[in-house]
């Protein structure tokens, strides 16, 4: 299976968020200092529709 945790990570810090915290379990917190926003990301996704509900928090377009 696909792993796209690593790829929705390299987006995210593309976009201007930085990792705040750590979270529950395997799961991460990260902060974009321009908008506010806060985006929970699963270490290890490996759905391509949970990968791109965590772009659409960020407000980032669908990748996958």
């Amino acid at each position: 299976m696909n792993d796209f945790g690593p790829e929705v990570r390299r987006l995210l810090k593309a976009a201007g968020f930085e990792f705040h915290r750590a979270g529950k379990g395997d799961h991460q917190i990260w902060k974009s200092q321009t908008s506010g926003r806060v985006v929970t990301v699963d270490t290890k996704i490996k759905s391509r529709h949970s990968a791109n509900a965590t772009l659409k928090q960020a407000g980032l377009p669908k990748s996958f």
